[in-house]
């Protein structure tokens, strides 16, 4: 098959850094794969393709461009005759269902989060049956994407984008001569809540003073709040937050923490929490996701709904106050993760998954792929289309 790899842009991150895993398996068993991306964002997961040797290439300005955006891809898709449209983020994906409706081109969907604004999920609610088979990137998605949007169970796969392994770098969760150091990655964003963070480091300099000097946070990332995080952290006169930007280099930041701590208001898989969890991190976060199923109150770290920020102060001082139990948390939460996500689950669910499409869309070298069209057929021009919110 010819892929047709659609995303909205190329923002490091969850949903775009494990495209390089994904494109591997599909080129593994023989497929070509053109990644295509509607705006460039911060470029980063550019960085990590051409890293791997994946070419990809951008038909889109900006967040606004939405016209524009949807005839380049029209003439890219008719130039190209993909077999197969696969989407990331619901702009992409809905641009490839209408397009690839009218075009006779089947779709696959990923659906990366437990969440979709109002506007978007609206309008999956409806075009859903343009794509043939969805694809969750945990159970907490599959579920979402059943209550939330109405989709068949039989229609949605599950394959988490994350595989446990027991060789990379632990943290010394034990160490009682340095600073407790309570980490973050991930992008930042306002779906992370990372104002939570340093309301919280206010919170307990305020209570205790003497823990206060004794932890550190450290919230690695880049993105649109940075400026408003770091205005917050001088507002608070808060000494002990820190932010030193993007790093790709996640598994030697995560091995000299202590904890970890992931405040957002919705995710999806959440690729940071299970690799600090990898690294015998104890994890408190909010109960979002697929979060929610793979940290254990009390065994593993804690879960907070969003915004309780007296949770969040019980858990970090529980941690800090007590660094063998914090260390005993981290090492069943690593058990955990490498007993629910085996090194190999990563490749074996992808090659399930595309070998059921290769069998549904009977690909061999002769045959051509005969799309069952859905009896959904758009009729929104690619201006309607660009009214879909920016994620």
């Amino acid at each position: 098959m010819r892929i047709c790899y659609l995303i909205n842009g190329l923002n490091g991150g969850g949903a775009a850094f494990p495209m390089t895993d994904v494109i591997r398996i599909m080129r593994s068993r023989g497929h070509e794969v053109d990644v295509v991306a509607l705006m460039r964002q911060d470029g980063r997961a550019g960085k990590h393709l051409e890293n791997a040797g994946i070419p990809y290439r951008i038909i889109g300005s900006g967040p606004f461009d939405y016209l524009r955006s949807a005839i380049r891809l029209m003439r890219d898709l008719r130039h190209n005759t993909p077999d197969l449209i696969w989407t990331s983020l619901t702009r992409a994906t809905v641009f490839g269902q209408v397009l690839g409706s009218r075009l006779n081109i089947p779709v696959v969907s990923w659906q990366h989060s437990a969440f979709l604004k109002p506007g978007n999920r609206a309008i999956l609610r409806r075009t859903h049956p343009l794509t043939h088979r969805w694809v969750a990137d945990s159970a907490a998605v599959k579920s979402f994407l059943q209550r939330q949007v109405g989709i068949a169970a039989s229609q949605i796969e599950v394959w988490p984008l994350f595989a446990a392994s027991p060789s990379k770098p632990q943290a010394n969760t034990q160490l009682t001569s340095a600073k407790f150091r309570i980490g973050s990655l991930g992008r930042l964003h306002p779906d992370k809540c990372y104002e939570q963070v340093l309301y919280l480091a206010a919170k307990l300099r305020d209570q205790d003073t003497q823990l206060s000097r004794s932890i550190e946070f450290v919230i690695a990332g880049e993105g649109p709040e940075r400026d408003r995080l770091e205005a917050l952290t001088r507002e608070l006169d808060l000494t002990n937050v820190h932010f030193p930007g993007f790093t790709d280099r996640t598994a030697e930041f995560l091995a000299g923490l202590n904890a970890y701590i992931q405040p957002s208001r919705k995710e999806g898989l959440c690729i940071a929490a299970h690799e600090a969890m990898q690294a015998g991190l104890p994890v408190v976060a909010s109960a979002v996701g697929e979060i929610a199923n793979s940290v254990v109150n009390g065994e593993t770290g804690w879960l907070c709904e969003v915004g309780d920020l007296d949770g969040l102060a019980r858990a970090i001082r529980t941690l800090a106050n007590d660094r063998t139990r914090a260390a005993a948390l981290g090492r069943a939460g690593r058990m955990r993760v490498l007993e629910r996500f085996p090194a190999a689950a990563l490749d074996t669910a992808g090659h399930s998954i595309i070998e059921r499409l290769e069998t549904e869309f009977s690909v061999d070298q002769n045959a051509t792929i005969a799309h069952r069209r859905s009896p959904f057929v758009p009729v929104e021009s690619a201006q309607r289309v660009g009214q879909v919110s920016r994620k």
